[in-house]
């Protein structure tokens, strides 16, 4: 059973005003993990601003930063039943909820960030969007997360051979673990709240994720070498509540979605800035960053994961198939 809602957490974001054909203003709760400054903080604080603007200040939303209403996999609940109204969202955590969205999470699905685009702006998208909506989660605009690479305390990673024996953290879906293992590691799934200090203590040898996540947090300064595996290209979402979006008129959803599309293309210019910038101050700060020169026996061993998924959910193969196939 996906991980429980914390009680308290969501007793003191209960109180839900919904917007439907009514004059009656609707204050909304917003909630985001990342830490002031960071692209998404910057973002979805434009996307507040543009919200009150573009709805005649029918709708204002109050945004959470820095994860203060609780873990992700709690937003993401809270998001679902109604306890929050918008969440930003990684669509990792939410694989395990939509299967749909699980399949961005598939090891080297995606060649490369802006092919990572062009199936969300498709037909592979739209799938995923009603996969998602099904299970109570309407995403309204995609943000850009970048690529997520390995880092570790006490040596480069250039082959498989190099994560054999490794405890790696990730996020909380059963992909991630399974890469892992096919890697010969051992996946440590924990709150990203908590990874500094698992591997400051040695909880965790590694972890992985983008330029901004790794600096931003702190985890270059326990974990000085960055191997650029890009193994994973997870988007994020701007998600709405399914209830709170179907009871808005037309107009509304149309004010609500072109809010969060263009607080995305802020998102997006932000965050080329910001992975540039915190890629030089890391290696400025000592971290060695590693080019994996061949990829290639990662992608190999990443063949169990791909055709124990598939066997798991044999309808989702054309949806795999048309993201290979998107040139």
């Amino acid at each position: 059973m996906y991980q429980k809602i914390n009680a308290s957490i969501f007793a003191a974001a209960a109180a839900v005003t919904m917007l439907g054909t009514t004059a009656d203003a609707a204050e909304w709760r917003g909630w985001n993990i990342h830490v002031d400054g960071y692209p998404n903080t910057v973002a979805m604080d434009k996307f507040a601003e543009l919200l009150a603007e573009k709805t005649g200040g029918e709708i204002t939303l109050q945004m959470f930063h820095g994860g203060t209403l609780g873990s992700q996999p709690d937003a993401i609940e809270q998001v679902r039943l109604g306890g929050l109204e918008i969440g930003n969202f990684n669509l990792g955590p939410i694989g395990p909820i939509a299967a749909e969205a699980n399949v961005v999470s598939l090891p080297f699905i995606f060649k490369d960030v802006p092919h990572m685009f062009r199936v969300l702006n498709g037909e592979g998208g739209q799938m995923i969007s009603d996969g998602m909506a099904a299970k109570g989660l309407v995403p309204l605009a995609w943000y850009d997360a970048g690529a997520r690479s390995f880092y570790n305390g006490d040596k480069p990673i250039n082959t498989p051979e190099d994560v054999a024996g490794m405890k790696v953290r990730v996020m909380n879906n059963d992909l991630y673990s399974g890469m892992i293992a096919e890697l010969g590691g051992n996946p440590s799934p924990m709150a990203f709240a908590e990874v500094y200090q698992a591997l400051k203590t040695g909880v965790v040898d590694g972890a992985e994720n983008n330029w901004p996540s790794y600096e931003s947090t702190g985890h270059f300064e326990v974990a000085g070498y960055y191997s650029l595996s890009q193994h994973l290209i997870i988007p994020e979402c701007v998600c709405i509540n399914a209830d709170a979006y179907n009871a808005l008129s037309d107009d509304m959803k149309t004010a609500v979605k072109d809010a969060a599309m263009e607080s995305a293309a802020l998102q997006q210019q932000l965050w080329a800035e910001r992975e540039a910038s915190s890629r030089e101050m890391v290696e400025k700060a000592g971290v060695v960053t590693n080019e994996i020169a061949d990829k290639g026996p990662f992608q190999a061993a990443m063949a169990p994961v791909y055709e124990a998924y598939l066997a798991a959910n044999p309808d989702l193969r054309p949806l795999v198939e048309l993201i290979q196939a998107t040139e």
